[in-house]
This record gives structure tokens, sequence and C-alpha cells, in this order.
């Protein structure tokens, strides 16, 4: 029998420091809650921005101020502040700094398991997921410029809307695609399946592909045979379609899903021949 739990910020299960500040985190099972404390002073720039390698923090952001004030600046210049009480959505892509005499301190779901943690050299089995807009050029010479930029970032919105709430870590961005990583290929093909019914809903056909695989996360990007494979695998699908690799299929076991098989496919660049399999709906 499943019983309550409780556990406490005052012992977290882990504490990552970096230079003014650090993230202390509590976890169950999947979930990881982080309590991020920063000095007055800190720029992610300069504090946090060595750790992930990147230029702009690269990790989307959501959560509740608790104490001080965070100021947030886009990579397109945009500028917003969060104060006590205020509930974030920062998207990747950004710098911060914390703003007056006053420390800050937040409560964060999404991104607590991966901030301020080096990633170099960290080889790990992960499901991927990449998705592909189904004749984007033929949207794009259809609805002209200005209405095909709105179509993609409502696009976008519903893509990362879905991500979060089957806990997807989006890697990068294709133009009219994604590429995210999961922690369990179920929660990846159960995120798909989400995603083409949501921008369905705003006249955009999706492609679909899912692999599971060792790959290598390089600060916020992850490398290796595998990324290839799921781009692949999501190029050989029709428009509405989610397709696994074999590999994902038989590790879906147990899960409720169902699928039938989608043909043997020549995947470019990898080799002999390769059985897919398509996700029934229902």
């Amino acid at each position: 029998m499943l019983r309550p739990q409780a556990k406490s910020f005052r012992t977290p299960d882990q504490v990552r420091r970096f230079p003014n500040g650090c993230i202390e985190t509590v976890s169950y099972g999947e979930t990881t809650i982080g309590r991020f404390k920063f000095e007055p002073g800190w720029r992610w720039s300069r504090d946090v921005g060595p750790i992930a390698g990147t230029r702009w923090c690269q990790i989307h952001h959501q959560g509740v101020v608790l104490k001080g004030c965070l100021r947030v600046q886009m990579e397109n210049g945009d500028v917003c502040e969060f104060r006590v009480d205020d509930v974030y959505d920062i998207p990747a892509g950004h710098d911060a700094t914390v703003v007056g005499d006053e420390g800050f301190e937040g409560i964060e779901f999404a991104s607590a398991r991966i901030y301020a943690a080096p990633a170099d050299g960290d080889r790990v089995l992960a499901a991927m997921l990449c998705t592909d807009i189904v004749d984007s050029t033929a949207h794009l010479k259809r609805l002209g410029d200005t209405a095909w930029r709105e179509l993609l970032l409502e696009h976008n919105h519903q893509v990362r809307q879905e991500l979060n709430r089957f806990r997807g870590r989006e890697i990068q961005t294709t133009g009219d695609g994604f590429l995210a990583v999961f922690d369990g290929p179920a929660r990846a093909v159960r995120c798909a399946r989400a995603i083409g019914s949501s921008v369905a809903r705003i006249g955009v056909g999706i492609r679909a592909g899912v692999h599971t695989g060792e790959v290598e996360f390089i600060a916020n990007n992850v490398r290796g045979l595998a990324v290839h494979e799921t781009a692949r695998v999501a190029g050989a699908a029709k428009e509405g379609e989610v397709l696994v690799s074999a590999t994902t299929m038989h590790l879906l076991a147990g899960s409720g899903l169902s699928f039938e098989s989608a043909g043997v496919h020549e995947l470019k660049g990898l080799g002999e021949a390769r059985e897919l399999f398509r996700l029934l709906n229902g």
C-alpha cells in the first residue's frame, strides 16, 4: 500500500553549490523538487554559466519566488523581474541576476534535477523523441511569413507544454521540430501522442519518432549514434504517426501502449534495414 511521505529542505537529499549560491533538492521517485538560493550579486552567466558550458542558460524554469527579486534577460533582449509570490515561467535562452541587497530564494520542479549539474562525459541510457512538422514549406507558402511565424510560435508553445507535462527535457529546436530526452520510453511515446493531438487543433500535422539508446550529455546538448537514429525514425513516419524503434518497443512491454509493425526501413547512414513499429491510438 502506498503511504504519504514527508521530506524536508532542512535535510535535503542533495546540495549542489556554485559561486554565490546553491540548490537543495529532495526527490520522490522520478520527481525532484529544488530550492534555489542565490546571494546578492549572483549572476547566472558568471556563477553557473561556466558549469553549464553555454553562453545563455538553456534550461526551462517554472517555479515560485519565496524571497528577493530576480531579473531575467532573454537572448532577444526582453527583460522581466520576478518578486515574492510571483509564479514564473522562463524559457530557455536567458541570463539572470539577483536585484538589490536581499538574496533570492525560489522553489522549482521542472529543472531541479539538472540545474548546475556538470554533464560533460555523462553517458546515460535515454529515451529520445524527435518531432517534425509535415509540409512546413507548403504551410509557409500558403500563409506567408508573418502568419507562419505566429503559427510556429503557437506550435512551439503547445510542444513545450506537453514536454513539461511529461517531464521531457528539451534539447534543441530544429526550426519546425524538437528533440527532447525523457527518463523512460513510455513517457516519451505518450508525450509524442499528446503533442500530435495538441498541434492538430491549430491545424498542424507532425511526424514523431522515439528511440532509446546510450547518449553523452555535453553541457545542455546530447550526442551519440542514438540521437541520429531517433531523427531517422522520425523521418520515416507519416503525418500523424508515432514510430518507435524495435529497442524501444521491447522496453515498453507492460506499458499498456499498443503497436503494429510499420515495416522494415533503410535508415540512412545506420547500416542494415531495421523494423519500426507504429503506435496504435485507442
